[in-house]
């Protein structure tokens, strides 16, 4: 928070007009505010098995879409047990025990139990249905409220490159070979992009992301504002990457997509209980059909530091964040998820779930090809090689919720240039599976054959990827 020294001012029009422009400046007109609340404690709920579940997998229409069932039934995937919902049973009998569920994750088959700070949690652990009751959340006193920030409707003409189709995202799209694929007609037509974060403000309001197809919007959190064009602007800038098409000015790398804008993100508090918001935004996008996911999202310290992550967790299967995401693959979607910004700090190891199996784990570099020194690092802790590849992060051209162009630091922003590719890649390619098409990215990187775990396996070459397949058919 910035600091204001203390002056005596004179009562005089100038001194009063001066007056005015500080508290102004100090706090604008779209400053936050707090709100109280009842203070409440979240808990994970582990449940035995899914006797009870109102699904079968002999009849998977009930609870998945057709389009998800399309795409598992092209790469050969059947609906297993996991896929089920979680028992109707097992809740009737938490709720009749006066317990309030707000999430459930029918991959992990857990529940998200809200209740008081003062509510025994006995009654939960004598329940035979119940194998475990883990504390996820407390909340504070008061939240604070995110509220629209002022935007702007046109772009400078400094902003524009009229000889380059791709303006300001030219050099992150070219570095990575991807126009290329652009130029033989793959835009991400027919493909759906799920975006996992925190926020998405003005995405509906800015005029320059208009012409985005946004498929559907939700809200996963139990404190953040219902409304997802509220808060921060992580998201905003994520989906610009990828969506955007303003010829001249700023195209991205997907911009015939469709998109599903999903919050998973609490950015008041950092707790285990966002590790539930995000499966269940996994399995939501799993559900409705999503062929690719970004998370630009990435957990290890938590408010609560006894809850935090250790090293040997990040093996891909321990950590709930993470044993889901090394599930999707199987379930026929790709995740690209961001590696992490902690390489000049204290952890400098990868974030959950960038640790999980069968995604695509994308470090930050700068424009000379170096690393940025805070992408995060691997290995694993079972020895992978991780981040897997990298791109632009150091910085990455993107629009903000104010509706500017700008340059910003972070692995967050280097994931979703390669998420918008991969699915280019994935519709010139549709008869490959999501493994297939993940391998081929790594293959196609500069550094392939002498990974490390700083850079992965380097900078993929989408053009390439796309020939090596087309070559071995």
């Amino acid at each position: 928070m910035s600091k204001f020294n203390i002056v005596k001012l004179s009562t005089t029009p100038s001194r009063l007009l001066l007056l005015f422009l500080i508290v102004f400046v100090a706090f604008p007109a779209h400053a936050k505010c707090s709100k109280a609340i009842s203070k409440y404690v979240l808990y994970r709920v582990y449940l035995v098995d899914k006797c009870g579940s109102a699904g079968t997998i002999y009849d998977p229409h009930t609870y998945l879409s057709e389009r998800s069932l399309v795409r598992r039934a092209r790469q050969h995937l059947r609906v297993d047990s996991t896929d089920l919902p979680v028992s109707e049973v097992y809740q009737q009998n938490i709720t009749q025990a006066g317990y309030n569920i707000v999430g459930k994750s029918k991959w992990n088959n857990t529940l998200l139990v809200k209740c008081s700070p003062r509510t025994s949690i006995s009654a939960l652990l004598t329940m035979k249905c119940v194998t475990q009751v883990k504390k996820v959340y407390e909340s504070a006193d008061s939240v604070t409220l995110g509220s629209r920030i002022p935007y702007r409707k046109t772009f400078h003409d400094w902003d524009s490159l009229a000889h380059n189709f791709y303006g300001m995202a030219y050099d992150q799209i070219k570095a990575l070979n991807g126009v290329k694929l652009h130029e033989q007609g793959y835009k991400g037509k027919g493909m759906l992009i799920a975006l996992l974060d925190g926020g998405y403000m003005n995405t509906d309001r800015i005029p320059a992301l208009m012409g985005i197809s946004i498929a559907g919007t939700r809200n996963f959190t139990v404190s953040s504002p219902t409304d997802i064009f509220q808060g921060t602007d992580h998201g905003t800038m994520v989906l610009s990457e990828m969506g955007t098409s303003q010829p001249g000015i700023y195209v991205g790398t997907a911009p015939e997509a469709s998109y599903l804008l999903l919050r998973s993100e609490d950015t008041e508090s950092e707790s285990l209980a966002e590790e539930d918001y995000w499966a269940q935004a996994a399995e939501y996008a799993d559900s409705v059909g999503a062929d690719v996911v970004n998370s630009s999202l990435g957990y290890h310290a938590f408010d609560n530091s006894s809850t935090s992550h250790t090293y040997a967790e990040l093996d891909g299967k321990q950590t709930l964040i993470s044993h889901t995401a090394s599930m999707m693959a199987d379930k026929g979607m790709i995740l690209v998820c961001s590696a992490g910004n902690d390489g000049m700090g204290t952890w400098k190891k990868i974030n959950f779930p960038a640790d999980a199996l069968n995604i695509i784990t994308v470090g930050a570099v700068s424009p000379n090809g170096l690393n940025a020194a805070f992408s995060s690092v691997g290995p694993t802790a079972d020895g992978r090689i991780k981040p897997d590849i990298m791109a632009y992060g150091c910085p990455a051209s993107v629009i903000n919720g104010r509706g500017s162009i700008v340059n910003e630091n972070g692995t967050s922003f280097a994931a979703p240039i390669v998420t918008g590719l991969v699915a280019c890649l994935w519709q010139a390619l549709p008869n490959c599976t999501a493994r297939q098409i993940e391998q081929l990215v790594i293959t196609s990187a500069s550094h392939y054959n002498t990974p490390d775990n700083i850079c992965g396996y380097g900078m993929p070459d989408f053009w390439k990827a796309y020939k090596l397949q087309k070559n071995n058919r």
